[in-house]
């Protein structure tokens, strides 16, 4: 297969946590041919899009990860699969993006669907599933937000498009501050915030789940620093080892049908004691903490996937 990954500048991952170079190194490894583009390369002319491919050779090298073989600017409908990997900020060119993809997606098998992408933003796509996730607010409304924290006391806001554990913001019971941090994360976000009922479990962990197609792949509990109240690895939580206990079944169970009916075919769900927090749909990691926990390769499954897909 020829393999191609839309996603950030390649030279400046992370390959020790990198979830996207597990996945092509493996399909390197498998006999694949692997390729990379940036986003902002995309360009949609008479309905052919078409980006600056490069054509690539990685290893497991730290400083020296990866070769271009060569570079062409090609129609991206050129190849077998796509993975649309970049990062979030979930922004207009991230969702530009989507809608430029939408324009090939019958030509070229992509994961996961642009159009479900972009309708499933992680923290409002989770509210479809009212009967797991915490109580829940999404407002740009002071009164509101106060009332919220009135009759929980303690809550979390998060700002709705942000990622890897950025802008979370705890406020305790007897916190006065309310006003001053809400008109904050307004004028930095400029979008509604959300605003979640602080659930103590957190001391234990944040749960990232892989799903792929539905199914699922495997788990990593994240635990956060002292004194800090994000887990994810961006903000320096740390992994842990974990299984999943029949509540966390019974939410793979319930929204694992929904995300393969979507074309959402590699998801992060993230699980906070009994409640979904979110559900990651852009470029969900843990690959590579979960790989060395379980002394697995999940990756290869991934690979499985595609090459069924194909063939």
């Amino acid at each position: 297969m020829k393999i191609i990954a839309q996603m950030d500048e390649i030279s400046a991952i992370d390959i020790t946590k990198d979830s996207t170079f597990a996945i092509l190194l493996e399909a390197q490894n498998l006999g694949h041919e692997i390729y990379y583009y940036l986003p902002q390369t995309l360009s949609l002319e008479e309905n052919t899009l078409k980006a600056n491919i490069h054509k690539i050779k990685l290893q497991n090298k730290i400083g020296d990860h990866v070769d271009i073989l060569e570079t062409n600017f090609v129609d991206i409908t050129n190849y077998d699969i796509l993975l649309v990997r970049q990062d979030p900020p979930f922004d207009m060119n991230y969702i530009t993006s989507t809608y430029l993809l939408e324009k090939v997606k019958d030509k070229i098998k992509i994961i996961n669907d642009p159009s479900e992408i972009r309708n499933c933003p992680e923290k409002i796509f989770v509210t479809d599933f009212a009967n797991f996730i915490p109580p829940t607010l999404i407002s740009a409304d002071l009164n509101s937000i106060k009332n919220f924290k009135n009759k929980y006391e303690e809550i979390i806001l998060k700002p709705l498009y942000g990622c890897g554990g950025e802008g979370i913001n705890f406020l305790g019971k007897n916190d006065k501050n309310i006003d001053e941090i809400v008109k904050l994360m307004l004028e930095e976000y400029k979008t509604p915030i959300v605003i979640q009922k602080f659930i103590k479990e957190v001391k234990n962990g944040d749960k990232r789940i892989l799903l792929l197609n539905g199914e699922f792949l495997g788990a990593v509990n994240r635990v956060a620093k002292e004194g800090e109240v994000a887990s994810n690895f961006h903000v320096g939580g740390t992994a842990h080892k974990t299984t999943l206990t029949k509540r966390e079944e019974q939410i793979c169970q319930k929204i694992g049908p929904e995300l393969k009916k979507r074309g959402l075919i590699f998801v992060g769900i993230d699980v906070i004691g009994d409640y979904v927090t979110e559900i990651n749909v852009t470029s969900p990691t843990g690959i590579q903490e979960i790989n060395r926990l379980e002394n697995s390769k999940i990756e290869t499954e991934i690979i499985k996937f595609f090459e069924e897909t194909c063939y």
